[in-house]
């Protein structure tokens, strides 16, 4: 590419020329942007990023449904795309195979076809010989079989983004600058304005990181830590094949005709190169490189240590291979965020964006997203997973980074269990009364850092007196769980449990302005009386939930929000992008400082006024109320709500108090015989009361009215986000509706299976699932076209090839009438 003239001032700078960068350079051009300037230290487009070495391969399933709408779109878009090189299109329909080597592959690809056909993905299971049919050279004898998607493809990376930024340039005139390495960023007052190259400063009003491997780097420049790293892993082309001959001379140049393919329990992949085979390895020790030490590009010298179990691996598989020597052989590098998701959105430092830690498959997708993200305030999908303001600090130590993004490179092909806890880093966040959960034998998952049981093996006695109750699973489903959550459902339900929620967080939203803002920024009415409890949705502008939390009115001006843990950073992020300026409003964390507890179950009332002087009766301490009460010595604030679905209190009170509030509790719960029930039991619990869990069930894909959550919205209080957009889509009529479904009573589900009508349509997936104790049933909740969500629909849901009969009830399926959380 021809040096360009250096341009001095840019209403945006997009550091990074590979796919993502023209990817969004492309589509910000077709929002109507101009004056943007695109800089790479390297060439462009044959740059010095994967998107030139890569192989190409886009396999679109994932069981991330983002991740899928980012590989779907980039496929439509590619495919569209003008070829760079006259006659050697950029684009290769080939689809694509993974096979199963084992029998728990085998069965976990019943699995991903049943969370691709929610998503819309065609596929099909093959036998072996209709495996090899597809790939004339595998041998059918080493596989039980395998999983096809007619949609995946293979492309020339460096030709794809060559033709996204010929066409940014003829849409919106985008200028790219090749050899220009970005030294600095500069910030004023929390604002970016320029970006430091080694030919000068670019004058901005926003700057886009698109430099992948590199943006950690860059990013400190500005102060920010953007916590991933690159990680090696090896690729080879071997030398021609006698079967693949008549490829070298083919007349229409068909460089790839056999579908790509993945052998994930040998962590590896193929692609066809005209008469050669091209073998990518992950099965090696993690080779993970920190941004201080990358050099100029993204390739390094083969390791051939590490490549002797993929080569004997690979010519089992396809057994022409044993006659080959390797022709190319180098390890390339590719990004790896501590979980395993792009970084997307705007940083704290105002006009600083990143799209970072994305592949190719990914790359259109993304690229569309971050450009309608810039232009319109958010992008069409929910992006949740990638928001770049997802980690806490924590997440953000070296260590952290280190030890995730390796074990993310080990786990790339890996079989994971939808509740598998993390292995390392542990015991990052404890509670100031870990040690009495460790004595009642708590197994222990981590959630926003803290160390929190999924249930208490103390709790085993339960199991005689619930015996009939809970029903045994099968193998996949009975990992990472235990009867023992089942008796603690119950005992709550019948006695009271003692829950420790220390994950959740604490905002402080105060000052004279406090009352206005979070009127704005809410869907409910926010201004009541002090000690009133709010249950709300923050909305975006096109109506979609943002958040799902608690306003409680601690004072006139000073509210808390409260919040999930592990939503922390995002909530926050978004109150503070849109607290006004003036210093009439302060946002303060305070989750550190605070420690709750839950209390809940029928006999809540009796174990927390043998300990309190306040009068816990429903009068006076009404549902949705908040009080300051003494426990024992203890200041603690106390809410009457419960995410349990039964009578009780969230419990706040400073962590140095924390401790002394368990035992207090404990000892006043002996009379009952109060349990500590863990995060097993309180899934459960939420879920056959209808309560909805943001991430899963609700989030910016969805509005209020299609979650079922509408009657928490105000709409006569006047103005707030998302107000306009959600009177318009209302009298639109909404078109799908979060429903529960109840399961045939062997049913299981464990949330991302497809749901089937009748007559064998796929109509969604589920977003949670499991069994509700309390009824003996198992339930499913899943978003369901209007015509298919009346009370009695007959459906099924897909769980790993099997069709449960699921049909449409009244929710919630436990206490509807809230008789038991307001007695």
């Amino acid at each position: 590419m021809a040096e360009p003239t250096f341009a001095k001032h840019a209403r945006l700078v997009i550091i990074g020329g590979g796919i993502v960068g023209c990817s969004a350079a492309y589509h910000l051009a077709k929002l109507g942007w101009r004056d943007v300037v695109v800089v790479d230290k390297g060439d462009m487009p044959y740059n010095d990023g994967s998107t030139s070495h890569a192989p190409g391969s886009l396999h679109i399933t994932n069981f991330s449904r983002m991740m899928t709408r980012f590989a779907v779109y980039s496929t439509q878009l590619y495919a569209q795309l003008p070829e760079h090189e006259v006659g050697r299109p950029p684009f290769r329909p080939v689809g694509g195979l993974e096979v199963a080597y084992t029998k728990e592959r085998m069965t976990d690809l019943y699995r991903k076809q049943s969370t691709a056909g929610g998503y819309g993905v065609e596929t099909h299971l093959l036998t072996p010989e209709e495996t090899q049919e597809k790939l004339p050279l595998l041998d059918p004898k080493v596989i039980l079989g395998s999983y096809y998607v007619p949609g995946d493809a293979n492309v020339i990376g460096w030709h794809v983004a060559a033709s996204l930024a010929n066409e940014a340039k003829r849409i919106g005139d985008v200028q790219f600058i090749p050899y220009t390495p970005v030294l600095d960023i500069n910030v004023q007052q929390g604002q970016i304005t320029g970006v430091v190259t080694d030919k000068g400063t670019i004058q901005c009003d926003e700057a886009l990181l698109c430099a992948n491997i590199w943006a950690p780097a860059i990013s400190r420049k500005a102060g920010l830590n953007i916590p991933l790293l690159a990680a090696q892993h090896q690729y080879t082309v071997t030398t021609p094949l006698p079967e693949l001959a008549h490829y070298a001379q083919d007349k229409e140049n068909r460089e790839i005709v056999h579908p790509i393919m993945r052998h994930q329990d040998f962590s590896l992949y193929f692609r066809q190169h005209w008469d050669s085979y091209g073998v990518g390895n992950y099965r090696h020790v993690p080779l993970m490189v920190r941004p201080q030490d990358l050099g100029r590009t993204a390739m390094l010298p083969f390791t051939p240590e590490h490549y002797e179990v993929a080569d004997s691996a690979a010519k089992e598989l396809l057994p022409p291979l044993k006659q080959t020597t390797l022709t190319t052989k180098f390890n390339g590098m590719f990004a790896f965020s501590v979980d395993g998701y792009p970084v997307m959105g705007e940083s704290q430092v105002k006009g600083f964006w990143a799209a970072t830690g994305v592949w190719i498959t990914h790359a259109g997708g993304v690229g569309k997203s971050i450009a309608e993200w810039m232009t319109h305030g958010e992008p069409e999908w929910d992006l949740h997973e990638a928001d770049i303001n997802r980690f806490l600090p924590h997440q953000k130590t070296q260590l952290y980074i280190d030890l995730r993004c390796a074990q993310n490179y080990r786990e790339v092909y890996d079989i994971i269990h939808p509740v598998q806890p993390i292995n390392e880093p542990r015991n990052v966040r404890l509670t100031p009364f870990h040690a009495r959960l460790v004595e009642l034998g708590g197994e222990f998952f981590q959630s926003a850092g803290y160390e929190v049981a999924q249930w208490y093996n103390a709790n085993a006695t339960l199991l005689s007196r619930y015996d009939g109750q809970i029903p045994l699973r099968d193998e996949w489903s009975s990992r990472f769980w235990s009867p023992i959550q089942g008796a603690e459902h119950l005992e709550v339900r019948n006695n009271v449990g003692l829950f420790n929620i220390a994950a959740l967080a604490v905002i402080e939203v105060s000052g004279p302005g406090a009352v206005e803002f979070l009127e704005r920024m809410a869907a409910n009415r926010i201004d009541r009386p002090v000690g009133k409890v709010v249950y709300t949705s923050l909305l975006t502008p096109n109506g979609g939930i943002k958040a799902d939390l608690t306003i409680v009115r601690k004072e006139a001006d000073c509210f808390w929000v409260l919040t999930g843990g592990g939503l922390l950073p995002h909530d926050i992020a978004w109150l503070r992008r849109h607290a006004p300026s003036d210093g009439t409003v302060q946002i303060v964390d305070l989750s550190s400082t605070f420690t709750p507890l839950g209390l809940w179950g029928p006999n809540a009332r009796k174990v927390l006024q043998k300990v309190t002087a306040a009068d816990l009766s429903n009068d006076a301490f009404p549902y949705y109320t908040m009080q300051e009460i003494e426990i024992g010595a203890i200041p603690v604030t106390a809410l009457r709500i419960s995410y349990a679905g039964e009578l009780g209190w969230e419990l706040y009170t400073q962590a140095e108090f924390a401790l002394s509030l368990w035992d207090t509790l404990w000892a006043a719960g002996r009379e009952v015989n109060l349990i500590a029930a863990g995060a097993g039991a309180f899934d459960s619990l939420r879920l056959e009361k209808g309560y909805r869990l943001w991430g899963q069930d609700i989030h910016t894909d969805y509005t209020p009215d299609e979650a079922g959550i509408g009657w928490a919205v105000n709409l006569k209080k006047g103005d707030f986000v998302g107000r306009a957009a959600l009177l318009e889509r209302r009298a639109q009529g909404i078109q799908r509706k979060l429903c529960c479904l109840v399961l045939e009573p062997d049913g299981l589900a464990l949330g991302k299976e497809a749901v089937y009508t009748k007559d064998g349509d796929c109509i969604g997936y589920v977003t949670s699932a499991n069994y509700s104790y309390s009824t003996g049933r198992p339930i499913a909740y899943a978003y369901l076209p209007v015509d298919q969500s009346h009370i009695g629909a007959a459906l099924a849901i897909d769980y790993f090839g099997r069709r449960f009969a699921a049909t449409v009830v009244e929710e919630p399926v436990y206490d509807a009438g809230m008789e038991k959380i307001k007695r």
